[in-house]
């Protein structure tokens, strides 16, 4: 059913073949019950199995349906702002092809921003069940760090799917970043946030792509794009081991003075330069992230690069 308002739902994909169709078949059932008009931006992460392919037929059996075909693996962040570059709905969401972001929650919240008392539904799961254990525990963890020690407003459990009107996401696109944290970033331009829960929903087919490893990455990288503390907690660490330095010399020097006696051993000057030296290189690692993501700001290299698209005029380079 055609209505007077357009939402546009971009969906990044990285090897999703499995759990496209029933995507794509789920999805499109809720929309035709949804007074709106509609497309569907898919963004081909360089995927190496069948998404391609699958992907180019939706767009054949289907007018409003756009792909675009990364020419290598961007990561999702790129995908992410590919499709809200080349999204033209009134609305706009963010969603998962592995059913992880339940379609039917789309007619609720349409409902809720055509109410007008908000400019962005936002999902969050109220349960981890299916999660692994440890996996929860740092998540948590990461929630209440980031939280505390930046401007970015995340709540415990957000998920990318969310729905915003157009002005909130000419505001995400403004912010050319080529470090990009989009959890990070929805939080911080600020707006009116409705939160809406969920439980939690096990992929229906395929594997996650995102291992221990690179979620922790992924944490590490929010956590250097969104705030200066790790510089300060540096800075911090210098200043104490100079006291520190200081007061072992004072204490050498009157031992030697008083007793005439050199300090004995080279065990405990051994761990001391070892520590010394260990926490040096640790705040040289900090100052390494920061600075090597400034390098990267500055190269101004494109977000991503697309090589293939059923659509005209989009922005192959950004």
């Amino acid at each position: 059913m055609t209505g007077t308002v357009k939402v546009s739902l971009i969906v990044p994909c990285y090897n999703e073949q499995a759990a496209l169709p029933v995507f794509y078949r789920e999805t499109m059932k809720v929309l035709e019950g949804m007074d709106c008009a509609y497309e569907f931006i898919f963004v081909d992460d360089g995927s190496t199995d069948d998404t391609l392919s699958i992907l180019r037929g939706f767009g054949g059996e289907n007018e409003q349906v756009i792909y675009l075909s990364f020419s290598r693996n961007f990561g999702k962040e790129a995908a992410m702002y590919a499709g809200f570059s080349n999204a033209s709905g009134d609305y706009v969401a963010v969603m998962d092809a592995d059913m992880q972001d339940p379609p039917s929650l789309l007619p609720q919240m349409l409902e809720i921003l055509r109410g007008g008392g908000y400019d962005s539904v936002a999902t969050c799961r109220s349960t981890r069940q299916g999660e692994p254990k440890i996996r929860s525990w740092f998540a948590k963890r990461f929630y209440r760090i980031i939280n505390k020690i930046s401007d970015a407003d995340i709540v415990d459990g957000a998920r990318d799917f969310r729905l915003m009107r157009r002005e909130m996401v000419q505001v995400i696109v403004s912010m050319g970043e080529y470090n990009r944290f989009s959890k990070g970033i929805f939080g911080w331009i600020g707006f009116r946030t409705y939160w809406l829960q969920y439980d939690n929903v096990e992929r229906i087919a395929g594997e996650t792509k995102w291992s221990f490893w690179r979620l922790f990455k992924y944490a590490v990288d929010g956590i250097i794009n969104f705030s200066q503390v790790p510089l300060s907690i540096a800075s911090w660490f210098g200043v104490l081991m100079t006291m520190c330095s200081f007061v072992i010399l004072l204490v050498i020097i009157i031992r030697k003075l008083l007793m005439g006696d050199p300090v004995a051993g080279w065990a405990s000057t051994m761990c001391v330069i070892i520590f010394i030296g260990g926490v040096q290189l640790f705040c040289l690692g900090i100052m390494g992230q920061y600075i090597a993501k400034t390098y990267m700001e500055t190269k101004r290299r494109p977000h991503y690069i697309i090589s293939e698209s059923n659509k005209e005029n989009i922005k192959v380079i950004e």
